[in-house]
């Protein structure tokens, strides 16, 4: 699976993005695709990941009820909504994908894509 992270930008803190991640190469519904951040000077953390099929979607506790993770497998494409965003959501955002969503969540997915760099001013 190939995937291409797009969408990151600058935007003032309370403000909104929206980070598209587009996949090609193998069956898009097989695998979970979720979103990573690393922040400058700081570890990669995981953000959101919905299940292969979608319906079933799982947040870190610093991004719940803000951010919202969807997928179109129609289109290949999974997206991450950011509202209310804050100046500490400033990070490099990768997608992630493996046909085991444990996979994406622990940080040891099959497949990464290139990062898009979100940078939130105060």
């Amino acid at each position: 699976v190939q995937l291409q992270a797009f969408g990151g930008g600058l935007v003032q803190a309370g403000g909104s993005l929206r980070l598209s991640c587009a996949a090609s190469g193998r069956t898009f519904y097989n695998y979970a695709v979720g979103w990573v951040r690393q922040a400058p000077g700081k570890e990669r953390e995981f953000v959101a990941v919905v299940k292969r099929r979608g319906g079933s979607e799982y947040y870190a506790d610093s991004v719940r009820g803000r951010f919202t993770i969807s997928r179109d497998n129609a289109k290949d494409i999974v997206y991450l909504q950011m509202n209310s965003l804050k100046p500490e959501d400033t990070a490099v955002y990768y997608c992630a994908a493996d046909q085991v969503l444990h996979s994406v969540v622990v940080l040891s997915p099959e497949y990464w894509g290139q990062g898009t760099l979100v940078t939130v001013s105060s």
